[in-house]
């Protein structure tokens, strides 16, 4: 990093105002990690052209990580895991797919196999095999099925008994709880809004699923502008991307605040970091790349959709700087893998969601935007649903045979 750039990125660097607290403590400690990462990857180049192109994403190593991830059976030091294996099944194949492993995936009939074993009698699917169904699991499930993109795939789609699953949880506010008896938040909205909305599920005004959904999401936005997990709780990274996704999917987004959203949004990227945090005042995680990183395309998008000026050209936040962390600071593990931030430990969940951030911060309407080498583009997804633009439209093709087969019946 040349002299002029590094002084610039110091003076974006926190300043405690000489009253230091755990937290700020924290700060310091994550933005000097990551000053270190950049110093080894630019040290000694002047040339800001010659530094960039030694940003490289690892697709290799990242690819064998989550092959041995996919079939390995879980170590009994994560046997806590195993109410998420259907989610782990989605991160690893999403991974795949955006690193360019369609192929592999469209062959891999063990995947479609295990969901059919989460699959409950009753409609949805579990974290695992004969575990009860779970609003989070059915959308990890369907999102990995969806994800790997053939017939084969989503002919194990049982459009019916997944519409009893959703109308079950479904609340007489509006609200869906994650499972039989569970706890109510914004996840089982988005969730059973996403499910829906994906295999073509009648909803709200066409039928009385999702019936009030929208005025209880809208409870949850906070003074701050985000969304939190339910009505009186901070806003977050994760909980405003359900709330964003799910009003967008029932059109009612325009009824949010949607400015003091915008702000909120905005001010989760970093300044010196690059990357996103997920509330107010925290560090910064790798998740949030596609947490964060994918509203602000929502909120565009939408307003493309109602013919308001926009760019179309650039997102509303830092696509170089988000790819700077992600690249730079979350691929730590010499074996693939990527990770929160520097000096934490890889997973599946890291992978999956940097990734996606990546990608969002690569593709945008009218552009793509790669930093480094060419070879670090990833494939798109669709900011709403977290999957391949190329598996949801071989999904429609796929409901639109499949429903006028049925109207000629």
């Amino acid at each position: 990093m040349n002299y002029e750039k590094k002084c610039f990125a110091l003076h974006r660097r926190f300043n405690d105002d000489g009253y230091a607290t755990r937290t700020t403590i924290e700060q310091m400690r994550v933005e000097k990690s990551i000053e270190h990462r950049y110093d080894v990857y630019f040290e000694n180049d002047s040339d800001d052209d010659e530094s960039v192109l030694k940003i490289i994403l690892f697709r290799a190593e990242h690819i064998e990580y989550l092959k041995n991830g996919l079939f390995k059976p879980l170590d009994h030091h994560f046997y806590v895991l195993d109410t998420s294996r259907s989610w782990m099944v989605y991160w690893i194949s999403l991974s795949l797919n955006l690193l360019g492993e369609s192929d592999y995936l469209k062959k891999s009939l063990q995947i479609i196999s295990f969901l059919r074993n989460c699959e409950s009698p009753h409609g949805g699917y579990g974290g695992g095999p004969n575990q009860e169904p779970h609003l989070a699991a059915t959308y990890a499930a369907v999102n990995a099925i969806v994800t790997i993109g053939n017939d084969i795939a989503f002919n194990s789609l049982n459009r019916v008994a997944i519409e009893k699953f959703l109308r079950r949880m479904q609340q007489p506010n509006g609200s869906f709880t994650l499972h039989e008896s569970g706890e109510v938040d914004i996840r089982g909205a988005y969730c059973a809004l996403s499910v829906a909305k994906l295999l073509h599920i009648p909803t709200y005004p066409e039928s009385d699923l999702f019936h009030g959904t929208a005025d209880w999401i809208l409870s949850c936005q906070t003074y701050e502008g985000g969304f939190g997990a339910a009505p009186g709780h901070e806003a977050h990274g994760g909980y405003t991307f359900c709330g964003v996704a799910a009003l967008a999917l029932l059109d009612q987004l325009d009824r949010c605040d949607f400015d003091a959203l915008m702000h909120w949004t905005a001010n989760r990227q970093l300044s010196f970091e690059g990357g996103f945090s997920g509330r107010t005042n925290k560090l910064v995680d790798g998740c949030y790349s596609f947490w964060n990183g994918a509203v602000l395309p929502i909120l565009q998008s939408w307003r493309v959709g109602k013919n308001q000026m926009v760019s179309l050209d650039r997102w509303l936040f830092d696509q170089e700087a988000l790819q700077e962390y992600v690249l730079i600071c979350c691929q730590n593990h010499p074996g693939g893998g990527l990770v929160d931030k520097p000096g934490k430990n890889r997973d599946f969940y890291h992978t999956c969601y940097t990734l996606s951030g990546l990608s969002i911060a690569q593709n945008s309407f009218n552009s793509r935007i790669v930093i480094g080498v060419s070879d670090n583009l990833v494939e798109p997804i669709h900011p709403v649903f977290n999957i391949p633009c190329q598996s949801l439209e071989a999904l429609r093709e796929y409901l639109k045979r499949k429903d006028n087969q049925e109207e000629l019946k």
